[in-house]
């Protein structure tokens, strides 16, 4: 991770100074620069991460669930485990888990990503997503599409689309054998192929993205493909990414999920070298709030106070030798 050399002059100017020069009514300032921001190491990051959570969720109110960890290769130091393995619903989240489950069936060789699929109208469901917009249909999709609507602008008519290319049951399996415990969809008691978005845990949702950038979730080219989807510039910028520039949100790898009283957000943070230095999975329940689904809920007003601060912090951690 590379340190910031920034220095703050705004709060060293004192009272205006000695006049310059006789008659050019001009004031001289003196300024004194601050001590530069602070260097931390991992331990000291994480409190400074503790404490902006803290401060941020309590903030917004509701009730939080949370875990927030630095990565440096093999080492671990959390920063934020606040009911972490918690079971709540997961929202769009889950279609992390599905396109997990089907890019695994890429892997095994019973899938590829240029296979086609029909989007046909009684598939077609409103809410997030693009789809339900087009009003005319039968196109011929690829996977690779599918899984690419799916994740970046959350497309619940994707969802139905993976249920016919890995089915709910399926689904569970897979994350069942790449030992995820909690989280699961629900399937449909009328049609096979169909599917709730069920719950998972903030605990679980961190492995899956630890694991999925360690390669051991899926192959190279699999997570490779599916990392990119989640840090593409197009996708979701209410929440952690908001106040970032374009460089600093294509560093974040991250899936949003909102229903009802739920405000959810995951995500990897990756430093210049391209290694992971952050992992972060944030779950709320906020009541009044349900119908506003934008930058002003204060959940997501929350996460993103939290993106712009533990980037802050993340980019002053003296790296380790």
């Amino acid at each position: 991770m590379q340190r910031r050399g920034v220095f703050k002059f705004g709060a060293g100017l004192t009272a205006l100074g000695a006049t310059v020069g006789a008659g050019t009514g001009c004031a001289l300032v003196d300024t004194v620069p601050l001590e530069p921001d602070p260097v931390y190491d991992a331990a000291g990051a994480a409190d400074r991460i503790r404490r902006i959570f803290e401060a941020e969720s309590t903030r917004a109110g509701g009730t939080w669930q949370a875990k927030i960890t630095l990565l440096d290769g093999a080492e671990r130091t959390a920063a934020v485990d606040t009911d972490s393995g918690a079971r709540r619903t997961a929202a769009s989240v889950n279609k992390l888990g599905i396109a997990v489950a089907v890019l695994d069936k890429v892997d095994r060789g019973e899938l590829a990503l240029d296979d086609r699929i029909t989007l046909d109208p009684d598939l077609v469901i409103e809410g997030s997503g693009l789809y339900f917009h087009q009003t005319a249909y039968g196109d011929e999709l690829t996977v690779a599409n599918v899984l690419v609507t799916l994740l970046m602008p959350s497309d619940n008519t994707a969802v139905r689309l993976c249920g016919l290319l890995c089915a709910p049951e399926e689904v569970n399996r897979t994350l069942e054998a790449k030992g995820f415990t909690d989280t699961r969809v629900v399937p449909s008691d009328s049609d096979p192929n169909r599917m709730g978005l069920g719950e998972t845990t903030p605990a679980e949702t961190t492995d899956l993205l630890v694991r999925l950038a360690g390669g051991d979730l899926l192959s190279q080219a699999a997570g490779g493909f599916l990392l990119g989807i989640l840090r593409g510039l197009s996708g979701y910028h209410d929440g952690f990414r908001r106040n970032m520039s374009s460089a600093e949100r294509s560093r974040i790898a991250l899936k949003y999920g909102a229903d009802g009283p739920t405000r959810n957000e995951s995500g990897l943070v990756f430093g210049d070298d391209g290694a992971p230095v952050l992992v972060y999975s944030l779950m709320a329940q906020l009541d009044g709030h349900h119908d506003d689904y934008g930058a002003t809920h204060p959940a997501v007003q929350a996460h993103a106070a939290m993106g712009r601060r533990i980037l802050d912090v993340l980019d002053r951690i003296e790296p380790s030798a």
